[in-house]
């Protein structure tokens, strides 16, 4: 059995929102309330980010049109003494997706960590 760091992307939509500065706050603070309110306040909530297909720098993942923003974020959790790669991805997005329910949810990368002896 081993430990894993999962990261995960979700797509957080806000409205009535006019600056990205604004929808990303939003985002980030709604998630995390519903994580925490799930108990789940090991979870880190962060802005994602995507990389520019011009220069390839990265930039916060969000786009406001119509008042409307979809915001990426990126959740790391870690997973202890899972069986695989596999099994702590679906341990991962059972446990967050049951918090963010309806919230498009994806695995970006699984790290084997060390385990604490």
């Amino acid at each position: 059995m081993g430990n894993y760091l999962v990261a995960m992307e979700a797509a957080w939509l806000v409205r009535d929102v006019d600056e990205i500065d604004d929808a990303i706050g939003v985002a980030v603070s709604e998630a995390g309330k519903r994580l925490n309110n799930e108990g789940l306040e090991y979870v880190e909530v962060e802005v994602g980010a995507t990389g520019c297909p011009a220069c390839g720098e990265p930039f916060d993942s969000a786009f406001v049109a119509a008042d409307t923003a979809l915001v990426g974020l990126a959740l790391e959790m870690e997973v202890y003494n899972a069986d695989s790669e596999e099994h702590a991805s679906r341990i991962a997005k059972s446990e967050v997706g049951g918090a963010l329910r309806d919230v498009p949810l994806s695995v970006v990368e699984i790290v084997e960590t060390a385990e604490d002896e």
